[in-house]
């Protein structure tokens, strides 16, 4: 029988079978001319990415001034951004820089886990912050009470820890397929949909599991996004100044446009069936939301956001000009 690189000789059950002990990550292998300007494209937004999220990560816990609720759920948005860029870039920029990329298939299983953590972690905070907005635009008055030290704490651990498990379980369940025949991912991580494709093992534990995944963390909070703004835009209409109109849309418009560039990339993704799976399509929006979007939001949110920026003139003065 002829070997695969990370294949080796196994038995599984009363069938002479193999095992993959890693996968190749296919990347961007099939254009190796643009290895050099992708490897550059890369790198770039890694870096901005990295350094704007910890940048607002930095002025967030240090001013004063922002420490309130929007601002609290803006703090745990720019760490799950790290995490989801850390957990692929680096390999990226490996296999760009290196012909051949292969990974373990235990740092397959770690990669998958700190991805789906870090997406369905950010469409909880998105929609969290939706309803944030929500009681700041439509409930001024009681937005203190309302939206309390403690309601917040309590919303945020939800997030991390209903995230955690969710992750878990699809890992979990991954890790418990059989792996025997190709292990080439079409892809540049490990994402669902490939890492099922290649099972040889049945599935359908997985399929019932990424469909109620994607049923709840991407049609039900849309959905509830969707409600809030609702609410938020049928107050602001009833605003009968145009500059009260305006205040009242610049405090969500910041977090309107990170919703629309998050969401637009994750339906693309996984809101589709896992046999209409395209390579192409997915790297593209796999690109979207795990560079693209982390390193938008923070320029999203300091640009547009006067708080932001007279927090980092007092915190950065070089930053006064």
């Amino acid at each position: 029988m002829e070997s695969r690189p990370g294949v080796t000789p196994g038995h599984i059950g009363k069938s002479n079978q193999t095992h993959v002990t890693e996968f190749i990550l296919q990347g961007f292998s099939e254009h190796p001319e643009l290895r050099l300007p992708l490897f550059g494209c890369f790198f770039f937004l890694y870096t901005m990415a990295f350094m704007g999220n910890a940048l607002i990560i930095t002025v967030i816990t240090c001013s004063s001034g922002l420490h309130s609720p929007m601002y609290f759920f803006l703090l745990n948005l720019a760490t799950m951004d790290i995490i989801c860029t850390s957990s692929v870039l680096p390999k990226v920029l490996e296999g760009l820089a290196w012909e051949g990329n292969a990974i373990s298939f235990q740092g397959c299983m770690a990669q998958l886990f700190f991805l789906v953590l870090s997406g369905s972690s950010e469409l909880l905070l998105l929609t969290v912050m939706a309803y944030d907005r929500y009681v700041a635009i439509c409930w001024p008055l009681h937005y203190g009470t309302l939206m309390s030290l403690q309601l917040c704490l309590t919303l945020a651990i939800a997030v991390w820890i209903i995230c955690a498990m969710n992750s878990s379980i699809h890992t979990g369940l991954m890790a418990q397929l059989s792996f025997c025949g190709p292990n080439v991912i079409t892809h540049f991580f490990c994402e669902i949909p490939p890492l099922l494709l290649l099972s040889c093992s049945p599935t359908y534990t997985n399929r019932i599991m990424t469909m109620l995944a994607e049923a709840f963390f991407g049609c039900i909070t849309f959905l509830l996004t969707l409600v809030s703004y609702g609410y938020i835009i049928a107050s602001i209409l009833h605003i009968r100044s145009a500059e009260g109109k305006r205040k009242a849309f610049s405090t969500c418009s910041s977090h309107l446009i990170v919703v629309s560039v998050f969401y637009s990339a994750v339906l693309c993704a996984y809101i589709s069936p896992v046999s209409s799976y395209s390579p192409e399509r997915n790297k593209l929006a796999g690109v979207l939301y795990t560079t693209v979007s982390p390193t938008l939001n923070p320029l999203i949110y300091t640009l547009r956001n006067k708080e932001v920026k007279s927090a980092l003139r007092k915190l950065f003065p070089i930053c006064r000009n």
